[in-house]
C-alpha cells in the first residue's frame, strides 16, 4: 500500500469522525440539562417549573417522565418487554446506522452531520432508559393550538429535538440534494 493511499484513508476517516463531535455535544447537553431538571424540580405538583416562559403560554418548562416512546406509545406494554423494544432495538438501529455511515461514501457533508445528530439524540434517550428507571426525562412543552388534535405538543427533550430536526434535515437532503461524486469524502 502506498503512502498516498494511507494518507487518503486517514483523511476520509477524519472527515467521517468529525461530525461525531456533534454526537458528543448533543449527549452532553441533553444529559446535563436533564440532570439539572431532575435535581432542581421534582416530579411533584405535576412537574411544572415555568408555565409561561414568554408570557404567552407558548413554552413551558416542566418535569415529566416518559416510560414509553414518542407520544407515549407503548406505555401499556409489560415491563419485561419494554427493555427489548426501547433499549435493545434502538441500540441495534443505532449500530446499523453507524455501520452504514462508515461503510458508505455516498453521504454529503450535511447528511453526515445529520446522521451524527440522530445518533447523539438516540444515545441521549437510551442513557435515560438504562439509568433512570422512572423513564426518560422530558421538560419542553410547546402550545400547539389544537393542530392535529393537540392543545400542547407532547413534552420532549434535547435528544428528541435532535433526532427530529436531524431526521428532517437528512430526509430533505436525500430528496432534494443527493450526493454528487465531488462531495464524497476523500475526493
Amino acid at each position: 500500500m502506498k503512502n498516498t493511499d494511507i494518507s487518503n484513508d486517514t483523511n476520509v476517516l477524519i472527515l467521517k469522525l468529525r461530525p461525531f463531535l456533534l454526537t458528543g455535544l448533543i449527549i452532553l447537553a441533553d444529559q446535563l440539562v436533564k440532570s439539572f431538571i431532575v435535581k432542581k424540580w421534582p416530579l411533584g405538583n405535576g412537574g411544572v417549573f415555568i408555565t409561561d416562559v414568554f408570557n404567552n403560554d407558548l413554552l413551558w418548562i416542566i418535569h415529566v417522565r416518559n416510560k414509553a416512546i414518542a407520544f407515549s406509545l407503548g406505555h401499556t406494554l409489560p415491563d419485561t418487554l419494554r427493555p427489548i423494544l426501547f433499549i435493545i432495538l434502538p441500540l441495534l438501529v443505532l449500530g446499523l446506522l453507524c455501520v452504514y455511515y462508515f461503510k458508505t461514501n455516498d453521504l454529503t457533508r450535511v447528511q453526515r452531520w445529520a446522521f451524527a445528530g440522530i445518533i447523539g439524540g438516540g444515545i441521549g434517550n437510551i442513557i435515560d432508559r438504562i439509568f433512570r428507571p422512572d423513564g426518560v426525562v422530558d421538560f419542553i412543552s410547546v402550545k400547539f393550538f389544537g393542530l392535529l388534535g393537540f392543545d400542547r405538543w407532547p413534552t420532549f427533550n434535547i435528544a428528541d429535538s435532535s433526532v427530529v430536526i436531524c431526521g428532517i434535515l437528512l430526509f430533505l437532503t436525500i430528496i432534494f440534494f443527493p450526493a454528487t461524486p465531488k462531495e464524497k469524502p476523500g475526493e
